[in-house]
């Protein structure tokens, strides 16, 4: 595919809140919010919720989605699946495990989490594993190769990662697995046993967070899982254009593979009279090189309007991170509103891009035959 036409058309259909906090449950006290969200292998749509307790301090859930026909209407709530206790993920000083995203990853038989280890004030991204949606075992936070003109992503806070489920390119049309992440241009400041450190954004400079990309080659994670977290050959995929986005964006949940390219819903954040406003945009990437922007929306597909998405933790907030796609072409995103509950939106995809693509490379195909032969 070479372009994609402008003007495509995204409607939007608000199904309401499917999970507020439970009264009484200490885990869920400032609010539910922002889940990760797959199709298990036994047909059923899973969440991970964040659950944040008192004093911001987060865990991941896990629940199953309760459906009246097709429509999801609720929850069953299952438990924790991540309680922050590795050294990344807190200290003395308070942490959390925030904002995850799942996908299932055919070519390594796994489901990967990605999410965000916040101890103060440090977020990194980490991933963890699982073949069962229930039992996770983490692989660490992400380590970046430095970039040639001497940057060093690790030396910035992260958030916001997804997956991409299926292989990709990379630069230098290495077959790879993509992770979407959003490098953080706030200074943090963290004590370091040599004093106090500091975390500075990408290149030292920016005001405006973008949207990233970095690389796992498929021959690296295949030979050791645990190579998900070294990642290399960054380049940077989106920065704000728009009035709605001006002060940041960020992946949301982890694209879908279309016919047509890699279906990102994604956040742009505002500031209207100085408040900040979370909207959800939609963007087309390249099938094989998803540095490649085909299409973005110029207005938000889903903006703050409903009183659950004005008023909360968090005022004036559409946050998607999770997508569940429909047999009919539609797609239900699954987002949390105003940092207190989580919503559903069923979107209705243009005609141009409605079809699934679920096609592996041949180069890939045969590459994995041959490393398993």
């Amino acid at each position: 595919m070479q372009a994609l036409v402008a003007g495509l058309e995204f409607a939007a259909r608000r199904l309401g809140v499917i999970m507020s906090p439970e009264i009484g449950n200490p885990h869920e006290t400032w609010g539910v919010l922002n889940p990760g969200g797959v199709r298990g292998h036994d047909g059923d749509m899973h969440l991970f919720p964040r659950l944040i307790a008192e004093g911001n301090y987060s865990r991941i859930g896990r629940a199953r989605v309760r459906f009246d026909g097709e429509t999801p209407v609720g929850v069953m709530r299952l438990g924790v699946a991540l309680e922050p206790h590795e050294s990344y993920e807190v200290t003395p000083g308070g942490g959390g495990v925030e904002d995850p995203r799942v996908v299932y990853v055919p070519l390594l038989k796994r489901y990967v989490m990605t999410y965000t280890a916040f101890v103060p004030y440090e977020p990194r991204v980490a991933i963890a594993v699982s073949e069962d949606l229930q039992t996770w075992q983490r692989l660490g936070i992400l380590k970046y190769e430095m970039m040639s003109d001497g940057r060093d992503l690790n030396k910035c806070g992260n958030k916001d990662a997804a997956l991409f489920s299926e292989v990709v390119s990379d630069a230098l049309g290495i077959p790879s697995f993509g992770i979407l992440h959003r490098p953080t241009t706030r200074l943090h400041f963290r004590r370091h046993h040599s004093g106090l450190a500091v975390t500075t954004p990408p290149s030292g400079d920016e005001t405006q967070e973008n949207i990233w990309i970095s690389y796992v080659p498929i021959e690296d994670a295949i030979a050791d899982i645990a190579k998900l977290t070294s990642v290399r050959r960054h380049e940077r995929v989106m920065a704000p254009e728009q009035a709605w986005e001006a002060k940041k964006v960020g992946p949301g949940a982890p694209p879908v593979r279309l016919a047509s390219g890699w279906l990102l819903p994604y956040h742009g954040v505002g500031a209207p009279d100085g408040h900040s406003r979370y909207c959800m945009g939609m963007a087309i990437l390249d099938h094989e090189r998803p540095s490649r922007v085909l299409y973005r929306t110029p207005s938000p597909v889903l903006e703050p309007e409903a009183d659950y998405e004005r008023n909360g933790l968090v005022s004036d907030v559409v946050f998607p991170s999770a997508t569940d796609l429909r047999s009919d072409g539609k797609v239900d995103v699954y987002y949390g509103a105003a940092d207190h509950v989580i919503a559903a939106a069923r979107i209705t995809l243009p005609d141009a891009i409605t079809r699934p693509d679920a096609v592996t490379r041949p180069d890939v195909v045969a590459k994995v035959a041959q490393m398993s032969g």
